[in-house]
């Protein structure tokens, strides 16, 4: 049977017909929907962890225990998942292991552009890049074989193209894949100092053996075609470059580390001109170079962005762009914003009122970076909120830090903002954290997460109470407060900011997507009442509207929140079946 399919629900069917027992992971667009379309196979034991890096120690758990398992992760949580991909690197596996790595060149929903192949060649484990849906579902399959066979983990690389794109995939049964017997085996599993260095000693024989069997691997093969022109390339490039050089000769690398040196050279005698062509670094150009081939690559393609047949036709084969259709009126701007009725809204008007330092995190509420809020100074990876705040205050002292809080929501939180906390209150800090508790990890697509109540199946589960957590790691100042009770949230802010002790303020309000809340309905305006004086506008609601000459609300947008009626001092913001005047 056929069926189109995302890149990330084919490498979830891919896991399914390996027989994979256990998955592990942390929402991260764009690898989100990897571990989503896994939890719906039954037979697949599937958790959202706290983080990548509880991700992947369960899945080596799982894997050790004579399992076939997988974690999934984007670009940058593999950074925090560096740490067991390491070591796991020298015990090697029992049941095959495979970590799915989604990169995101472009930075469509991320902070970097970071080449995965990297983690790869530095880790010493061997990476394979699909190029479309079939072989993401092909490629799991073939990567739990070679994990077993090699007797180690192998990741397996996506980026957002390949990973939210379409295509068709043949779907085939379910492996009747046992669970590997679970023998204790200190010296191969307990990386001590003496087992870790007879562990390397395996590490450079497996890496050998793989560069050797790459060669031959059916993964990478050569597509003859005219030899004037040969191209190297791998994943979504491969699908650039042929629709910009169509027939000429192409090695297809579905193993991007290690690389097929013997086949590479036996490419590269047959063609008359060289070109690699991959996104980001040039990690397998900078390899042919020391190959002592001449390859032509970086120097004519950029190494910011996604590529495209387009860019690959103007910067190699000179063509220029198709002029498309003249639009006369300028489309207008769309820049991302919060949501209509978002809790964090309210939050953020009060931090930019009384003039706060903010040091920000990862997630929806990042974008209160933005006009007109414009309210956050700072925002580097998951948990960088807390520990960023404590050292601002470490740096300038206390009294600065009573103007500094620290921004973080609540799923970001159970990532990696507890620690942080904790280095706030051992080492003396005075910070203020405010946990922004919308009752879901929004900014991925609404997944559970440890504070939610519910596993990724939807199962009801125990629920870590926020305030309990926060007494328990030594902060005796706890305050959970509503964010669209503006006068309330700004005297709690104040108070805690002042204190002369750490404190956590939790703003607590669901999402205004989750399909439980509900609102009365659009509001409108009031004109005899309006004094165009756009204080309603402070809060960047999207559903308010300067049309010029007055103010209105876009009925299609606005649900009712009613928050822009708290900055109204003149009652100009109704409900929309009250009286108009």
């Amino acid at each position: 049977m056929k069926r189109l399919m995302l890149g990330n629900e084919a490498v979830a069917r891919g896991a399914y017909e390996a027989g994979v027992t256990v998955a592990a992971a942390y929402p991260g667009t764009p690898s989100t929907e990897i571990t989503e379309n896994i939890a719906k196979y039954d037979e697949i034991y599937a958790e959202w962890s706290p983080n990548e890096k509880v991700a992947l120690e369960v899945a080596i758990g799982a894997s050790v225990a004579g399992a076939r398992s997988i974690c999934a992760m984007k670009h940058v949580g593999l950074n925090v998942a560096a740490d067991p991909l390491f070591t796991a690197s020298y015990t090697g596996v029992n049941g095959g292991l495979v970590i799915m790595v989604a990169d995101d060149p472009g930075m469509h929903s991320s902070q970097n552009e970071q080449d995965s192949r990297f983690y790869a060649r530095s880790s010493k484990v061997p990476m394979l890049e699909p190029s479309d849906s079939q072989e993401c579902k092909d490629y799991v399959r073939q990567a739990f074989e070679i994990s077993e066979k090699y007797d180690c983990p192998v990741i397996v690389r996506l980026s957002t193209r390949i990973a939210h794109s379409q295509s068709i995939v043949e779907l085939s049964e379910k492996v009747d894949y046992k669970l590997k017997d679970y023998v204790k085996n200190p010296g191969k599993y307990v990386m001590m100092p003496a087992m870790a260095r007879k562990r390397h000693v395996e590490v450079e024989k497996r890496m050998s053996l793989l560069k050797e069997d790459s060669n031959t691997s059916s993964l990478n093969k050569i597509e003859w075609g005219n030899k004037d022109v040969g191209i190297i390339t791998s994943g979504v490039a491969y699908q650039y470059a042929r629709e910009a050089f169509g027939d000429v000769s192409y090695l297809k690398l579905g193993m991007v580390y290690p690389l097929p040196d013997k086949l590479i050279k036996e490419f590269a005698k047959e063609v008359k001109t060289l070109y690699v062509i991959e996104e980001l670094e040039p990690f397998i150009e900078d390899h042919i170079l020391k190959l002592g081939i001449k390859v032509i690559g970086k120097e004519c393609l950029p190494v910011i962005g996604e590529l495209s047949s387009q860019i690959i036709k103007e910067k190699i084969l000179g063509t220029q762009a198709k002029k498309g259709a003249v639009v006369e009126e300028n489309a207008p701007m769309r820049p991302p914003v919060m949501c209509p009725g978002c809790p964090h809204r309210g939050t953020y008007y009060v931090l930019k009122k009384q003039k706060l330092t903010v040091s920000g995190d990862i997630g929806c509420y990042t974008l209160g970076a933005l006009p007109p809020t414009e309210t956050m100074d700072m925002c580097v990876c998951m948990g960088s909120s807390v520990s960023g705040a404590h050292g601002f205050e470490k740096a300038r002292g206390k009294e600065f830090g009573k103007k500094t809080v620290a921004v973080i929501g609540d799923s970001t939180f159970m990532h990696s903002g507890i620690t942080g906390l904790i280095d706030i209150v051992y080492n003396k800090g005075n910070s203020t954290v405010l946990i922004l508790d919308n009752s879901i990890t929004g900014m991925t697509g609404h997944q559970h997460n440890p504070t939610t109540g519910y596993t990724i199946k939807n199962e009801p589960t125990r629920q870590v109470d926020l305030v309990k957590l926060a007494n328990a790691v030594g902060i005796d100042r706890v305050r959970v407060v509503d964010p669209f009770n503006l006068k309330e949230l700004d005297k709690v802010v104040k108070e805690e900011t002042s204190a002369d002790e750490p404190s956590v303020i939790i703003a607590q309000r669901p999402c205004a997507l989750l399909k439980g809340v509900k609102y009365s309905g659009p509001l409108k305006i009031n004109m005899d009442k309006c004094k165009k004086c756009k204080q309603c506008f402070t809060i960047g609601c999207p559903a308010l509207v300067n049309v010029g000459d007055h103010i209105e609300i876009n009925d299609a947008l606005c649900i009712g929140c009613e928050l822009c009626t708290k900055l109204c001092n003149f009652g100009a913001i109704e409900k929309a079946g009250e009286n108009n005047g």
